[in-house]
């Protein structure tokens, strides 16, 4: 590998997962999502921090709800599970028979006082404080890394060979990790090659490695990652461990908000800390990533850099951000400082506007809850606004 200093800058490595929907983790996000769903469906103003845990047989949610709708959450539950692919104790769950706990509680009393009391939908308070990233980056058509839309990519046409029957031995956990080769040009990131392709599903006893590996390759790699960026010298780790009988939750725990970096941007520009699923818009750790990505994008896309990071941080019951910054990568012919007055002539981030223009109380969540927040153009905070210089 070149790390030298040519006038394109040096090379280097860049690795990023993902997960597929019957990992223990990311079923807990979906499940999560999947509540908030169906309580906005119902009431849109529901307040919404719905946490899960699985392990083998059992579902747990706790939180804190308050809402005018009345909601079967045991049918919600089980029909995502369901959905997912655990239908039969083969496979290690049955959403039929599983344990599903409850108990979700209004939320505090002194929160939805120090947000709503005496103030305009427009300008409600923040429901907590926090930090938010939003990043972009001219590499793909989706302005998203390319690292994390390969590793999202593979894991989805998993899932695609699974339910359309042209591989009946894949079962719903399934986890990829992709590195790329890049080239550093003056702070823009420019892909040159996969470097490797790590690919492990769950799988039917009935099945031989050579199989499966061969399936892996010409159904999935071959297909998803284009050819341009394979060559002799990629390297392929498919089912590494020889086999994968035994996945979800009854190899590992899952729990709601443990695949941040999965959920965002796989390593690349920053994270706050705060998780998204099973949050309605109050909680500004997932409205405020959301607008974070919405401004970063935005400034893509209208060719003022080819590469950015927005920083936006709040505090509970402060309707405005304390902070905006934006982070360039010396890829713009700008100055920070002007794409940040750019910024704040375009946008106006409190959490009660961002709810209107990203349409939040909508149920739209359960979607997000898999394949990444971020890069998937049916969601509203992809739609690129039109930016007044």
């Amino acid at each position: 590998m070149d790390t030298g200093g040519g006038s394109r800058g040096k090379t280097f490595l860049f690795t990023s997962e993902s997960v597929g929907e019957g990992h223990a983790d990311k079923m807990c996000d979906q499940i999560s999502d999947a509540v908030l769903d169906a309580y906005l469906t119902q009431d849109p103003d529901s307040k919404v921090a719905c946490e899960c845990v699985v392990k083998t047989g059992m579902i747990f949610l706790c939180g804190e709800v308050s809402s005018k709708a009345k909601v079967d959450v045991q049918s919600v539950v089980r029909n995502t599970v369901k959905k997912i692919g655990y239908d039969d104790s083969s496979k290690g769950f049955d959403y039929k028979i599983c344990n599903v706990l409850v108990a979700l509680e209004p939320q505090c009393v002194e929160i939805s006082e120090c947000m709503y009391e005496g103030r305009d939908q427009e300008d409600v308070g923040a429901g907590d404080q926090g930090l938010m990233f939003g990043y972009a980056t001219d590499e793909t058509e989706e302005c998203m890394p390319l690292t994390i839309v390969l590793a999202h990519k593979l894991n989805y046409r998993i899932k695609e060979l699974s339910r359309n029957g042209d591989c009946p031995w894949i079962l719903p956990d399934s986890k990829t990790q992709v590195t790329v080769e890049y080239r550093d040009n003056k702070g823009a990131m420019e892909p040159l090659r996969v470097h490797i392709v790590v690919i492990s599903v769950q799988h039917s006893p009935n099945i031989t490695l050579e199989e499966i590996r061969h399936s892996l390759m010409e159904k999935v790699v071959r297909v998803v990652i284009p050819a341009k960026y394979l060559d002799a010298r990629t390297i392929y780790h498919l089912l590494p461990s020889g086999k994968f009988l035994i996945g979800g939750p009854q190899s590992d725990a899952g729990l709601t908000g443990r695949k941040i970096i999965v959920d965002t941007y796989g390593g690349w520009g920053g994270h706050g800390g705060g998780a998204f699923s099973g949050k309605d818009y109050s909680k500004v750790d997932r409205s405020g990533a959301y607008a974070a990505r919405w401004v970063a994008k935005s400034l893509v896309r209208a060719k003022l850099c080819r590469r950015v990071l927005v920083q936006i941080s709040y505090a509970i019951a402060v309707s405005h951000p304390l902070s905006i910054s934006v982070f360039h990568y010396g890829t713009s012919t700008m100055d920070e400082d002007e794409l940040l007055q750019i910024v704040q002539k375009n946008f106006d981030l409190r959490p009660g506007v961002i709810v209107q223009e990203l349409g939040l109380k909508q149920p739209i969540y359960q979607a997000t809850a898999c394949y990444g927040h971020f890069g998937r153009e049916e969601f509203p905070w992809e739609k690129p606004k039109s930016l007044v210089l």
